[in-house]
C-alpha cells in the first residue's frame, strides 16, 4: 500500500482527480470503478473542471459503480445512479450507455448479482477502482463479517451504515436496509485501487485497515494484499496512525 498524507479535503480531492485523470489519459477507453458517498464528490468536481478546461476527454471511458440500494430506481434522488448523474456524468462527455450501476429494481438478488458479475467480466475488468471507507472499515457495502465475500452480492446493511446514510433521507425509516454491492473479489481484481479517507471519523478505520491484521471484520484491510493500492488520507484521517507512531 502506498499512503499519501494531504493537509485537507481540498488537497485530497485534487490529488485523487489527478490520479484518475492520469488513468484516462494513459488509456482513454479505460474502465473506471466509481464510488458514491460524500468523500469522492470533491474529486468529481475536480474532474469536471479538467473536462471543462479541455484537458480531459471521457468519450471512450466506461464505468461500473460499486453498489446500489435494493429497491430504488435510478430516478430516485437517493439512488446511486442519480448521484453519479448529478455529481459527474451530467457534466462531462461520457456516454451514459457505458456507465453501469447494479439494478436496484431487480427483485431477484441472485439474478441481479450474476448479471453484474458478468457485466464486469465482459468489460475486461476494472482499470482503476475508486473507494471511500466507512467508519467501520466497510468498502462498497461490504460490511464487517466472518468472511470475505468474493463476488457481487446482496447485503443487509449494518445499523451504523444505515444511521450514517440517514442524513440523506427524510427519516431513518426511509433508508433502504439492503443493497447490491461488488464483492471483495471484484474490488481486488481491479488493476489499481484508490481509497480516499477524510476526517477524524475515519481515523480508526484507516488505522485498522492499513496497520492492523487483514480480517473480514475490517473489510478494507484486505487492500494490504493488493498489488497496487493507493491510499490518500488527510491529516485527521491519519491522526490515530500518527499518534500510535506507525505512520
Amino acid at each position: 500500500m502506498r499512503i499519501y498524507e494531504v493537509k485537507n479535503y481540498e488537497e485530497l480531492s485534487r490529488k485523487a482527480a489527478n490520479i484518475i485523470a492520469a488513468q484516462i489519459l494513459m488509456k482513454p477507453n479505460c474502465v473506471l470503478g466509481l464510488a458514491t458517498g460524500s468523500t469522492p464528490v470533491g474529486a468529481y468536481k475536480e474532474l469536471i473542471k479538467k473536462y471543462e478546461s479541455g484537458d480531459l476527454d471521457f468519450s471512450q471511458v466506461s464505468s461500473v459503480n460499486l453498489d446500489e440500494y435494493k429497491g430504488l430506481s435510478g430516478d430516485n434522488d437517493q439512488s446511486y445512479r442519480y448521484f453519479m448523474n448529478h455529481n459527474l456524468f451530467d457534466h462531462v462527455n461520457i456516454d451514459k450507455n457505458r456507465t453501469h450501476v447494479p439494478n436496484g429494481l431487480e427483485p431477484d438478488a441472485d439474478k441481479a448479482c450474476a448479471d453484474y458479475n458478468a457485466l464486469i467480466r465482459s468489460m475486461g475488468g476494472i482499470d482503476l477502482q475508486l473507494l471511500g471507507i466507512g467508519g467501520n472499515g466497510h468498502i462498497g457495502f461490504n460490511e464487517p463479517c466472518e468472511e470475505f465475500i468474493c463476488d457481487t452480492h446482496c447485503v443487509s446493511l449494518a445499523q451504523s451504515t444505515i444511521e450514517a446514510n440517514a442524513r440523506f433521507f427524510a427519516s431513518i425509516d426511509e433508508v433502504p436496509k439492503s443493497a447490491y454491492t461488488m464483492g471483495i473479489g471484484n474490488i481486488m481484481a481491479a488493476k489499481q485501487v484508490l481509497l480516499l479517507a477524510s476526517g477524524k471519523g475515519k481515523a480508526q478505520a484507516v488505522y485498522d485497515s492499513c496497520f492492523g491484521p487483514v480480517t473480514p471484520h475490517v473489510p478494507a484491510s484486505v487492500l494490504q494484499l493488493h498489488q497496487d493500492a493507493v491510499i490518500i488520507a488527510d491529516s485527521d484521517a491519519l491522526s490515530l496512525a500518527k499518534e500510535k507512531g506507525v505512520f
